[in-house]
């Protein structure tokens, strides 16, 4: 029986090599300004950051008021139940 020796040296996962150009018209991803091999270029200020997450959470808030709503009546109905 012959069986081959493992190098000592462990082979690294290469998580940088691109094989095709994922940046396709019609990919909700799709970046016009990229090019390959390139990073996407940014054009928001701070501002206009903190503002896309101050509407983000303002869009959150009435699904988070509900939840808020739904689970205190659950505790008083469990609380009125167990007494």
């Amino acid at each position: 029986m012959c069986w081959k020796k493992k190098d000592d040296k462990e082979e690294e996962l290469d998580t940088e090599t691109t094989f095709a150009d994922m940046n396709v018209e019609g990919f909700s991803w799709y970046n016009p300004n990229m090019k390959a091999g390139k990073k996407p270029v940014s054009d928001l200020t701070d501002k206009e950051y903190w503002a896309m997450v101050g509407g983000a959470f303002r869009a959150m808030l009435p699904m988070f008021i509900c939840i808020l709503v739904g689970a205190v009546v659950m505790f008083l109905i469990a609380l009125l139940w167990l007494k």
